[in-house]
């Protein structure tokens, strides 16, 4: 069974970087044919995607927010972790990680569903 638990602080103010972590167990991240991504939902709102990382390595970035956002990897801990830069009021949100089904066709990396999620985390923008 594999599980996810996100970690990091629970507020941040505006223009600083919010940083979380997210821990796997039950299997790794290396794992051929998976992905892990980053979604939030801000509170009354839907689910928006932030970013996504291959069993390989590549990262793929919602366009929205891609000059904010960075997605990395750690391997010998079996974490990846988001960062976004500059938050303002409008980042408040639950953040939760999962794990996302990948695949190749020719040379193009594709995406479909997330099977297993973290509980999420709020994280609160505010002075």
């Amino acid at each position: 069974q594999v599980q996810l638990q996100e970690s990091g602080p629970g507020l941040v103010k505006p223009s600083q970087t919010l940083s979380l972590t997210c821990t796997v167990s039950g299997g790794s991240i290396s794992t051929y044919g998976y992905a892990w991504s980053w979604v939030r939902q801000p509170p009354g709102k839907g689910l928006e995607w932030l970013a996504v990382i291959a069993y390989t390595g590549t990262t793929n970035y919602n366009p929205r927010l891609e000059s904010r956002t960075s997605i990395s990897r750690d391997t010998s801990n079996n974490q990846f972790s988001l960062q976004l830069s500059s938050v303002t009021p409008e980042d408040t949100a639950v953040y939760s990680c999962a794990r996302t089904l990948t695949g190749v066709v020719g040379s193009t990396r594709f995406y479909y569903g997330m099977d297993y999620w973290g509980k999420g985390t709020l994280v609160t923008v505010s002075s």
